[in-house]
């Protein structure tokens, strides 16, 4: 794992309200700087969704990568509870995660996670989204859009950089990402 990334998605129950709202999108953000870079464990990129976060992060081994999901779930359950003025359990359960090997399953990663959003409304709605980077994800900062270069925004970085060749330039291997993609759809 020291040497790989690894795609990671988190769930809420049932009974949470949509995460994907502009008040909860800022909070979280705060929250996710102050743990996207810890000793071992980064998070690289994420996007919020209705129901559940999907994240890209580095992590030395096994141990980094579950402390630094415990730090990074229970902040996201703090921000919550605070944000929709509620108390009790958020996540259903424990993270998912699936380690990333190749440059060729990074590159479906990276695209999967900041352009989820796109795929849940192509499934939804049977229509391609107009393009455009999900404004509740670290889409602007990804360096790798197709055809696109992305100013920083006038606030700070709430993510890590990539450390590991394959997030690096690795995955460059199987072409740059175009903001028009439908992640796991034939459209």
């Amino acid at each position: 794992m020291k040497e790989q990334p690894v795609h990671v998605t988190f769930r809420v129950k049932k009974a949470i309200p949509k995460l994907r709202t502009r008040p909860f999108f800022n909070q979280f953000r705060q929250a996710l700087a102050l743990c996207s870079d810890r000793d071992g464990f980064r998070v690289i990129h994420y996007s919020v969704q209705d129901d559940h976060v999907h994240c890209i992060v580095e992590a030395d081994d096994k141990v980094c990568l579950a402390n630094g999901m415990k730090s990074v779930g229970a902040r996201f359950a703090r921000t919550v509870n605070r944000v929709f003025k509620r108390k009790g359990q958020v996540l259903d359960g424990r993270y998912h995660s699936r380690i990333l090997k190749t440059p060729k399953e990074v590159r479906h990663a990276l695209a999967y996670v900041l352009l989820n959003a796109r795929k849940h409304v192509f499934q939804r709605t049977g229509r391609k989204p107009p393009a455009r980077i999900d404004i509740l994800s670290s889409g602007i900062w990804f360096q790798g859009w197709k055809g696109l270069f992305n100013k920083a925004p006038p606030y700070p970085r709430e993510t890590a950089l990539p450390q590991l060749w394959l997030l690096q330039k690795g995955w460059r291997r199987h072409q740059l990402i175009s903001i028009d993609e439908v992640p796991g759809c034939l459209a």
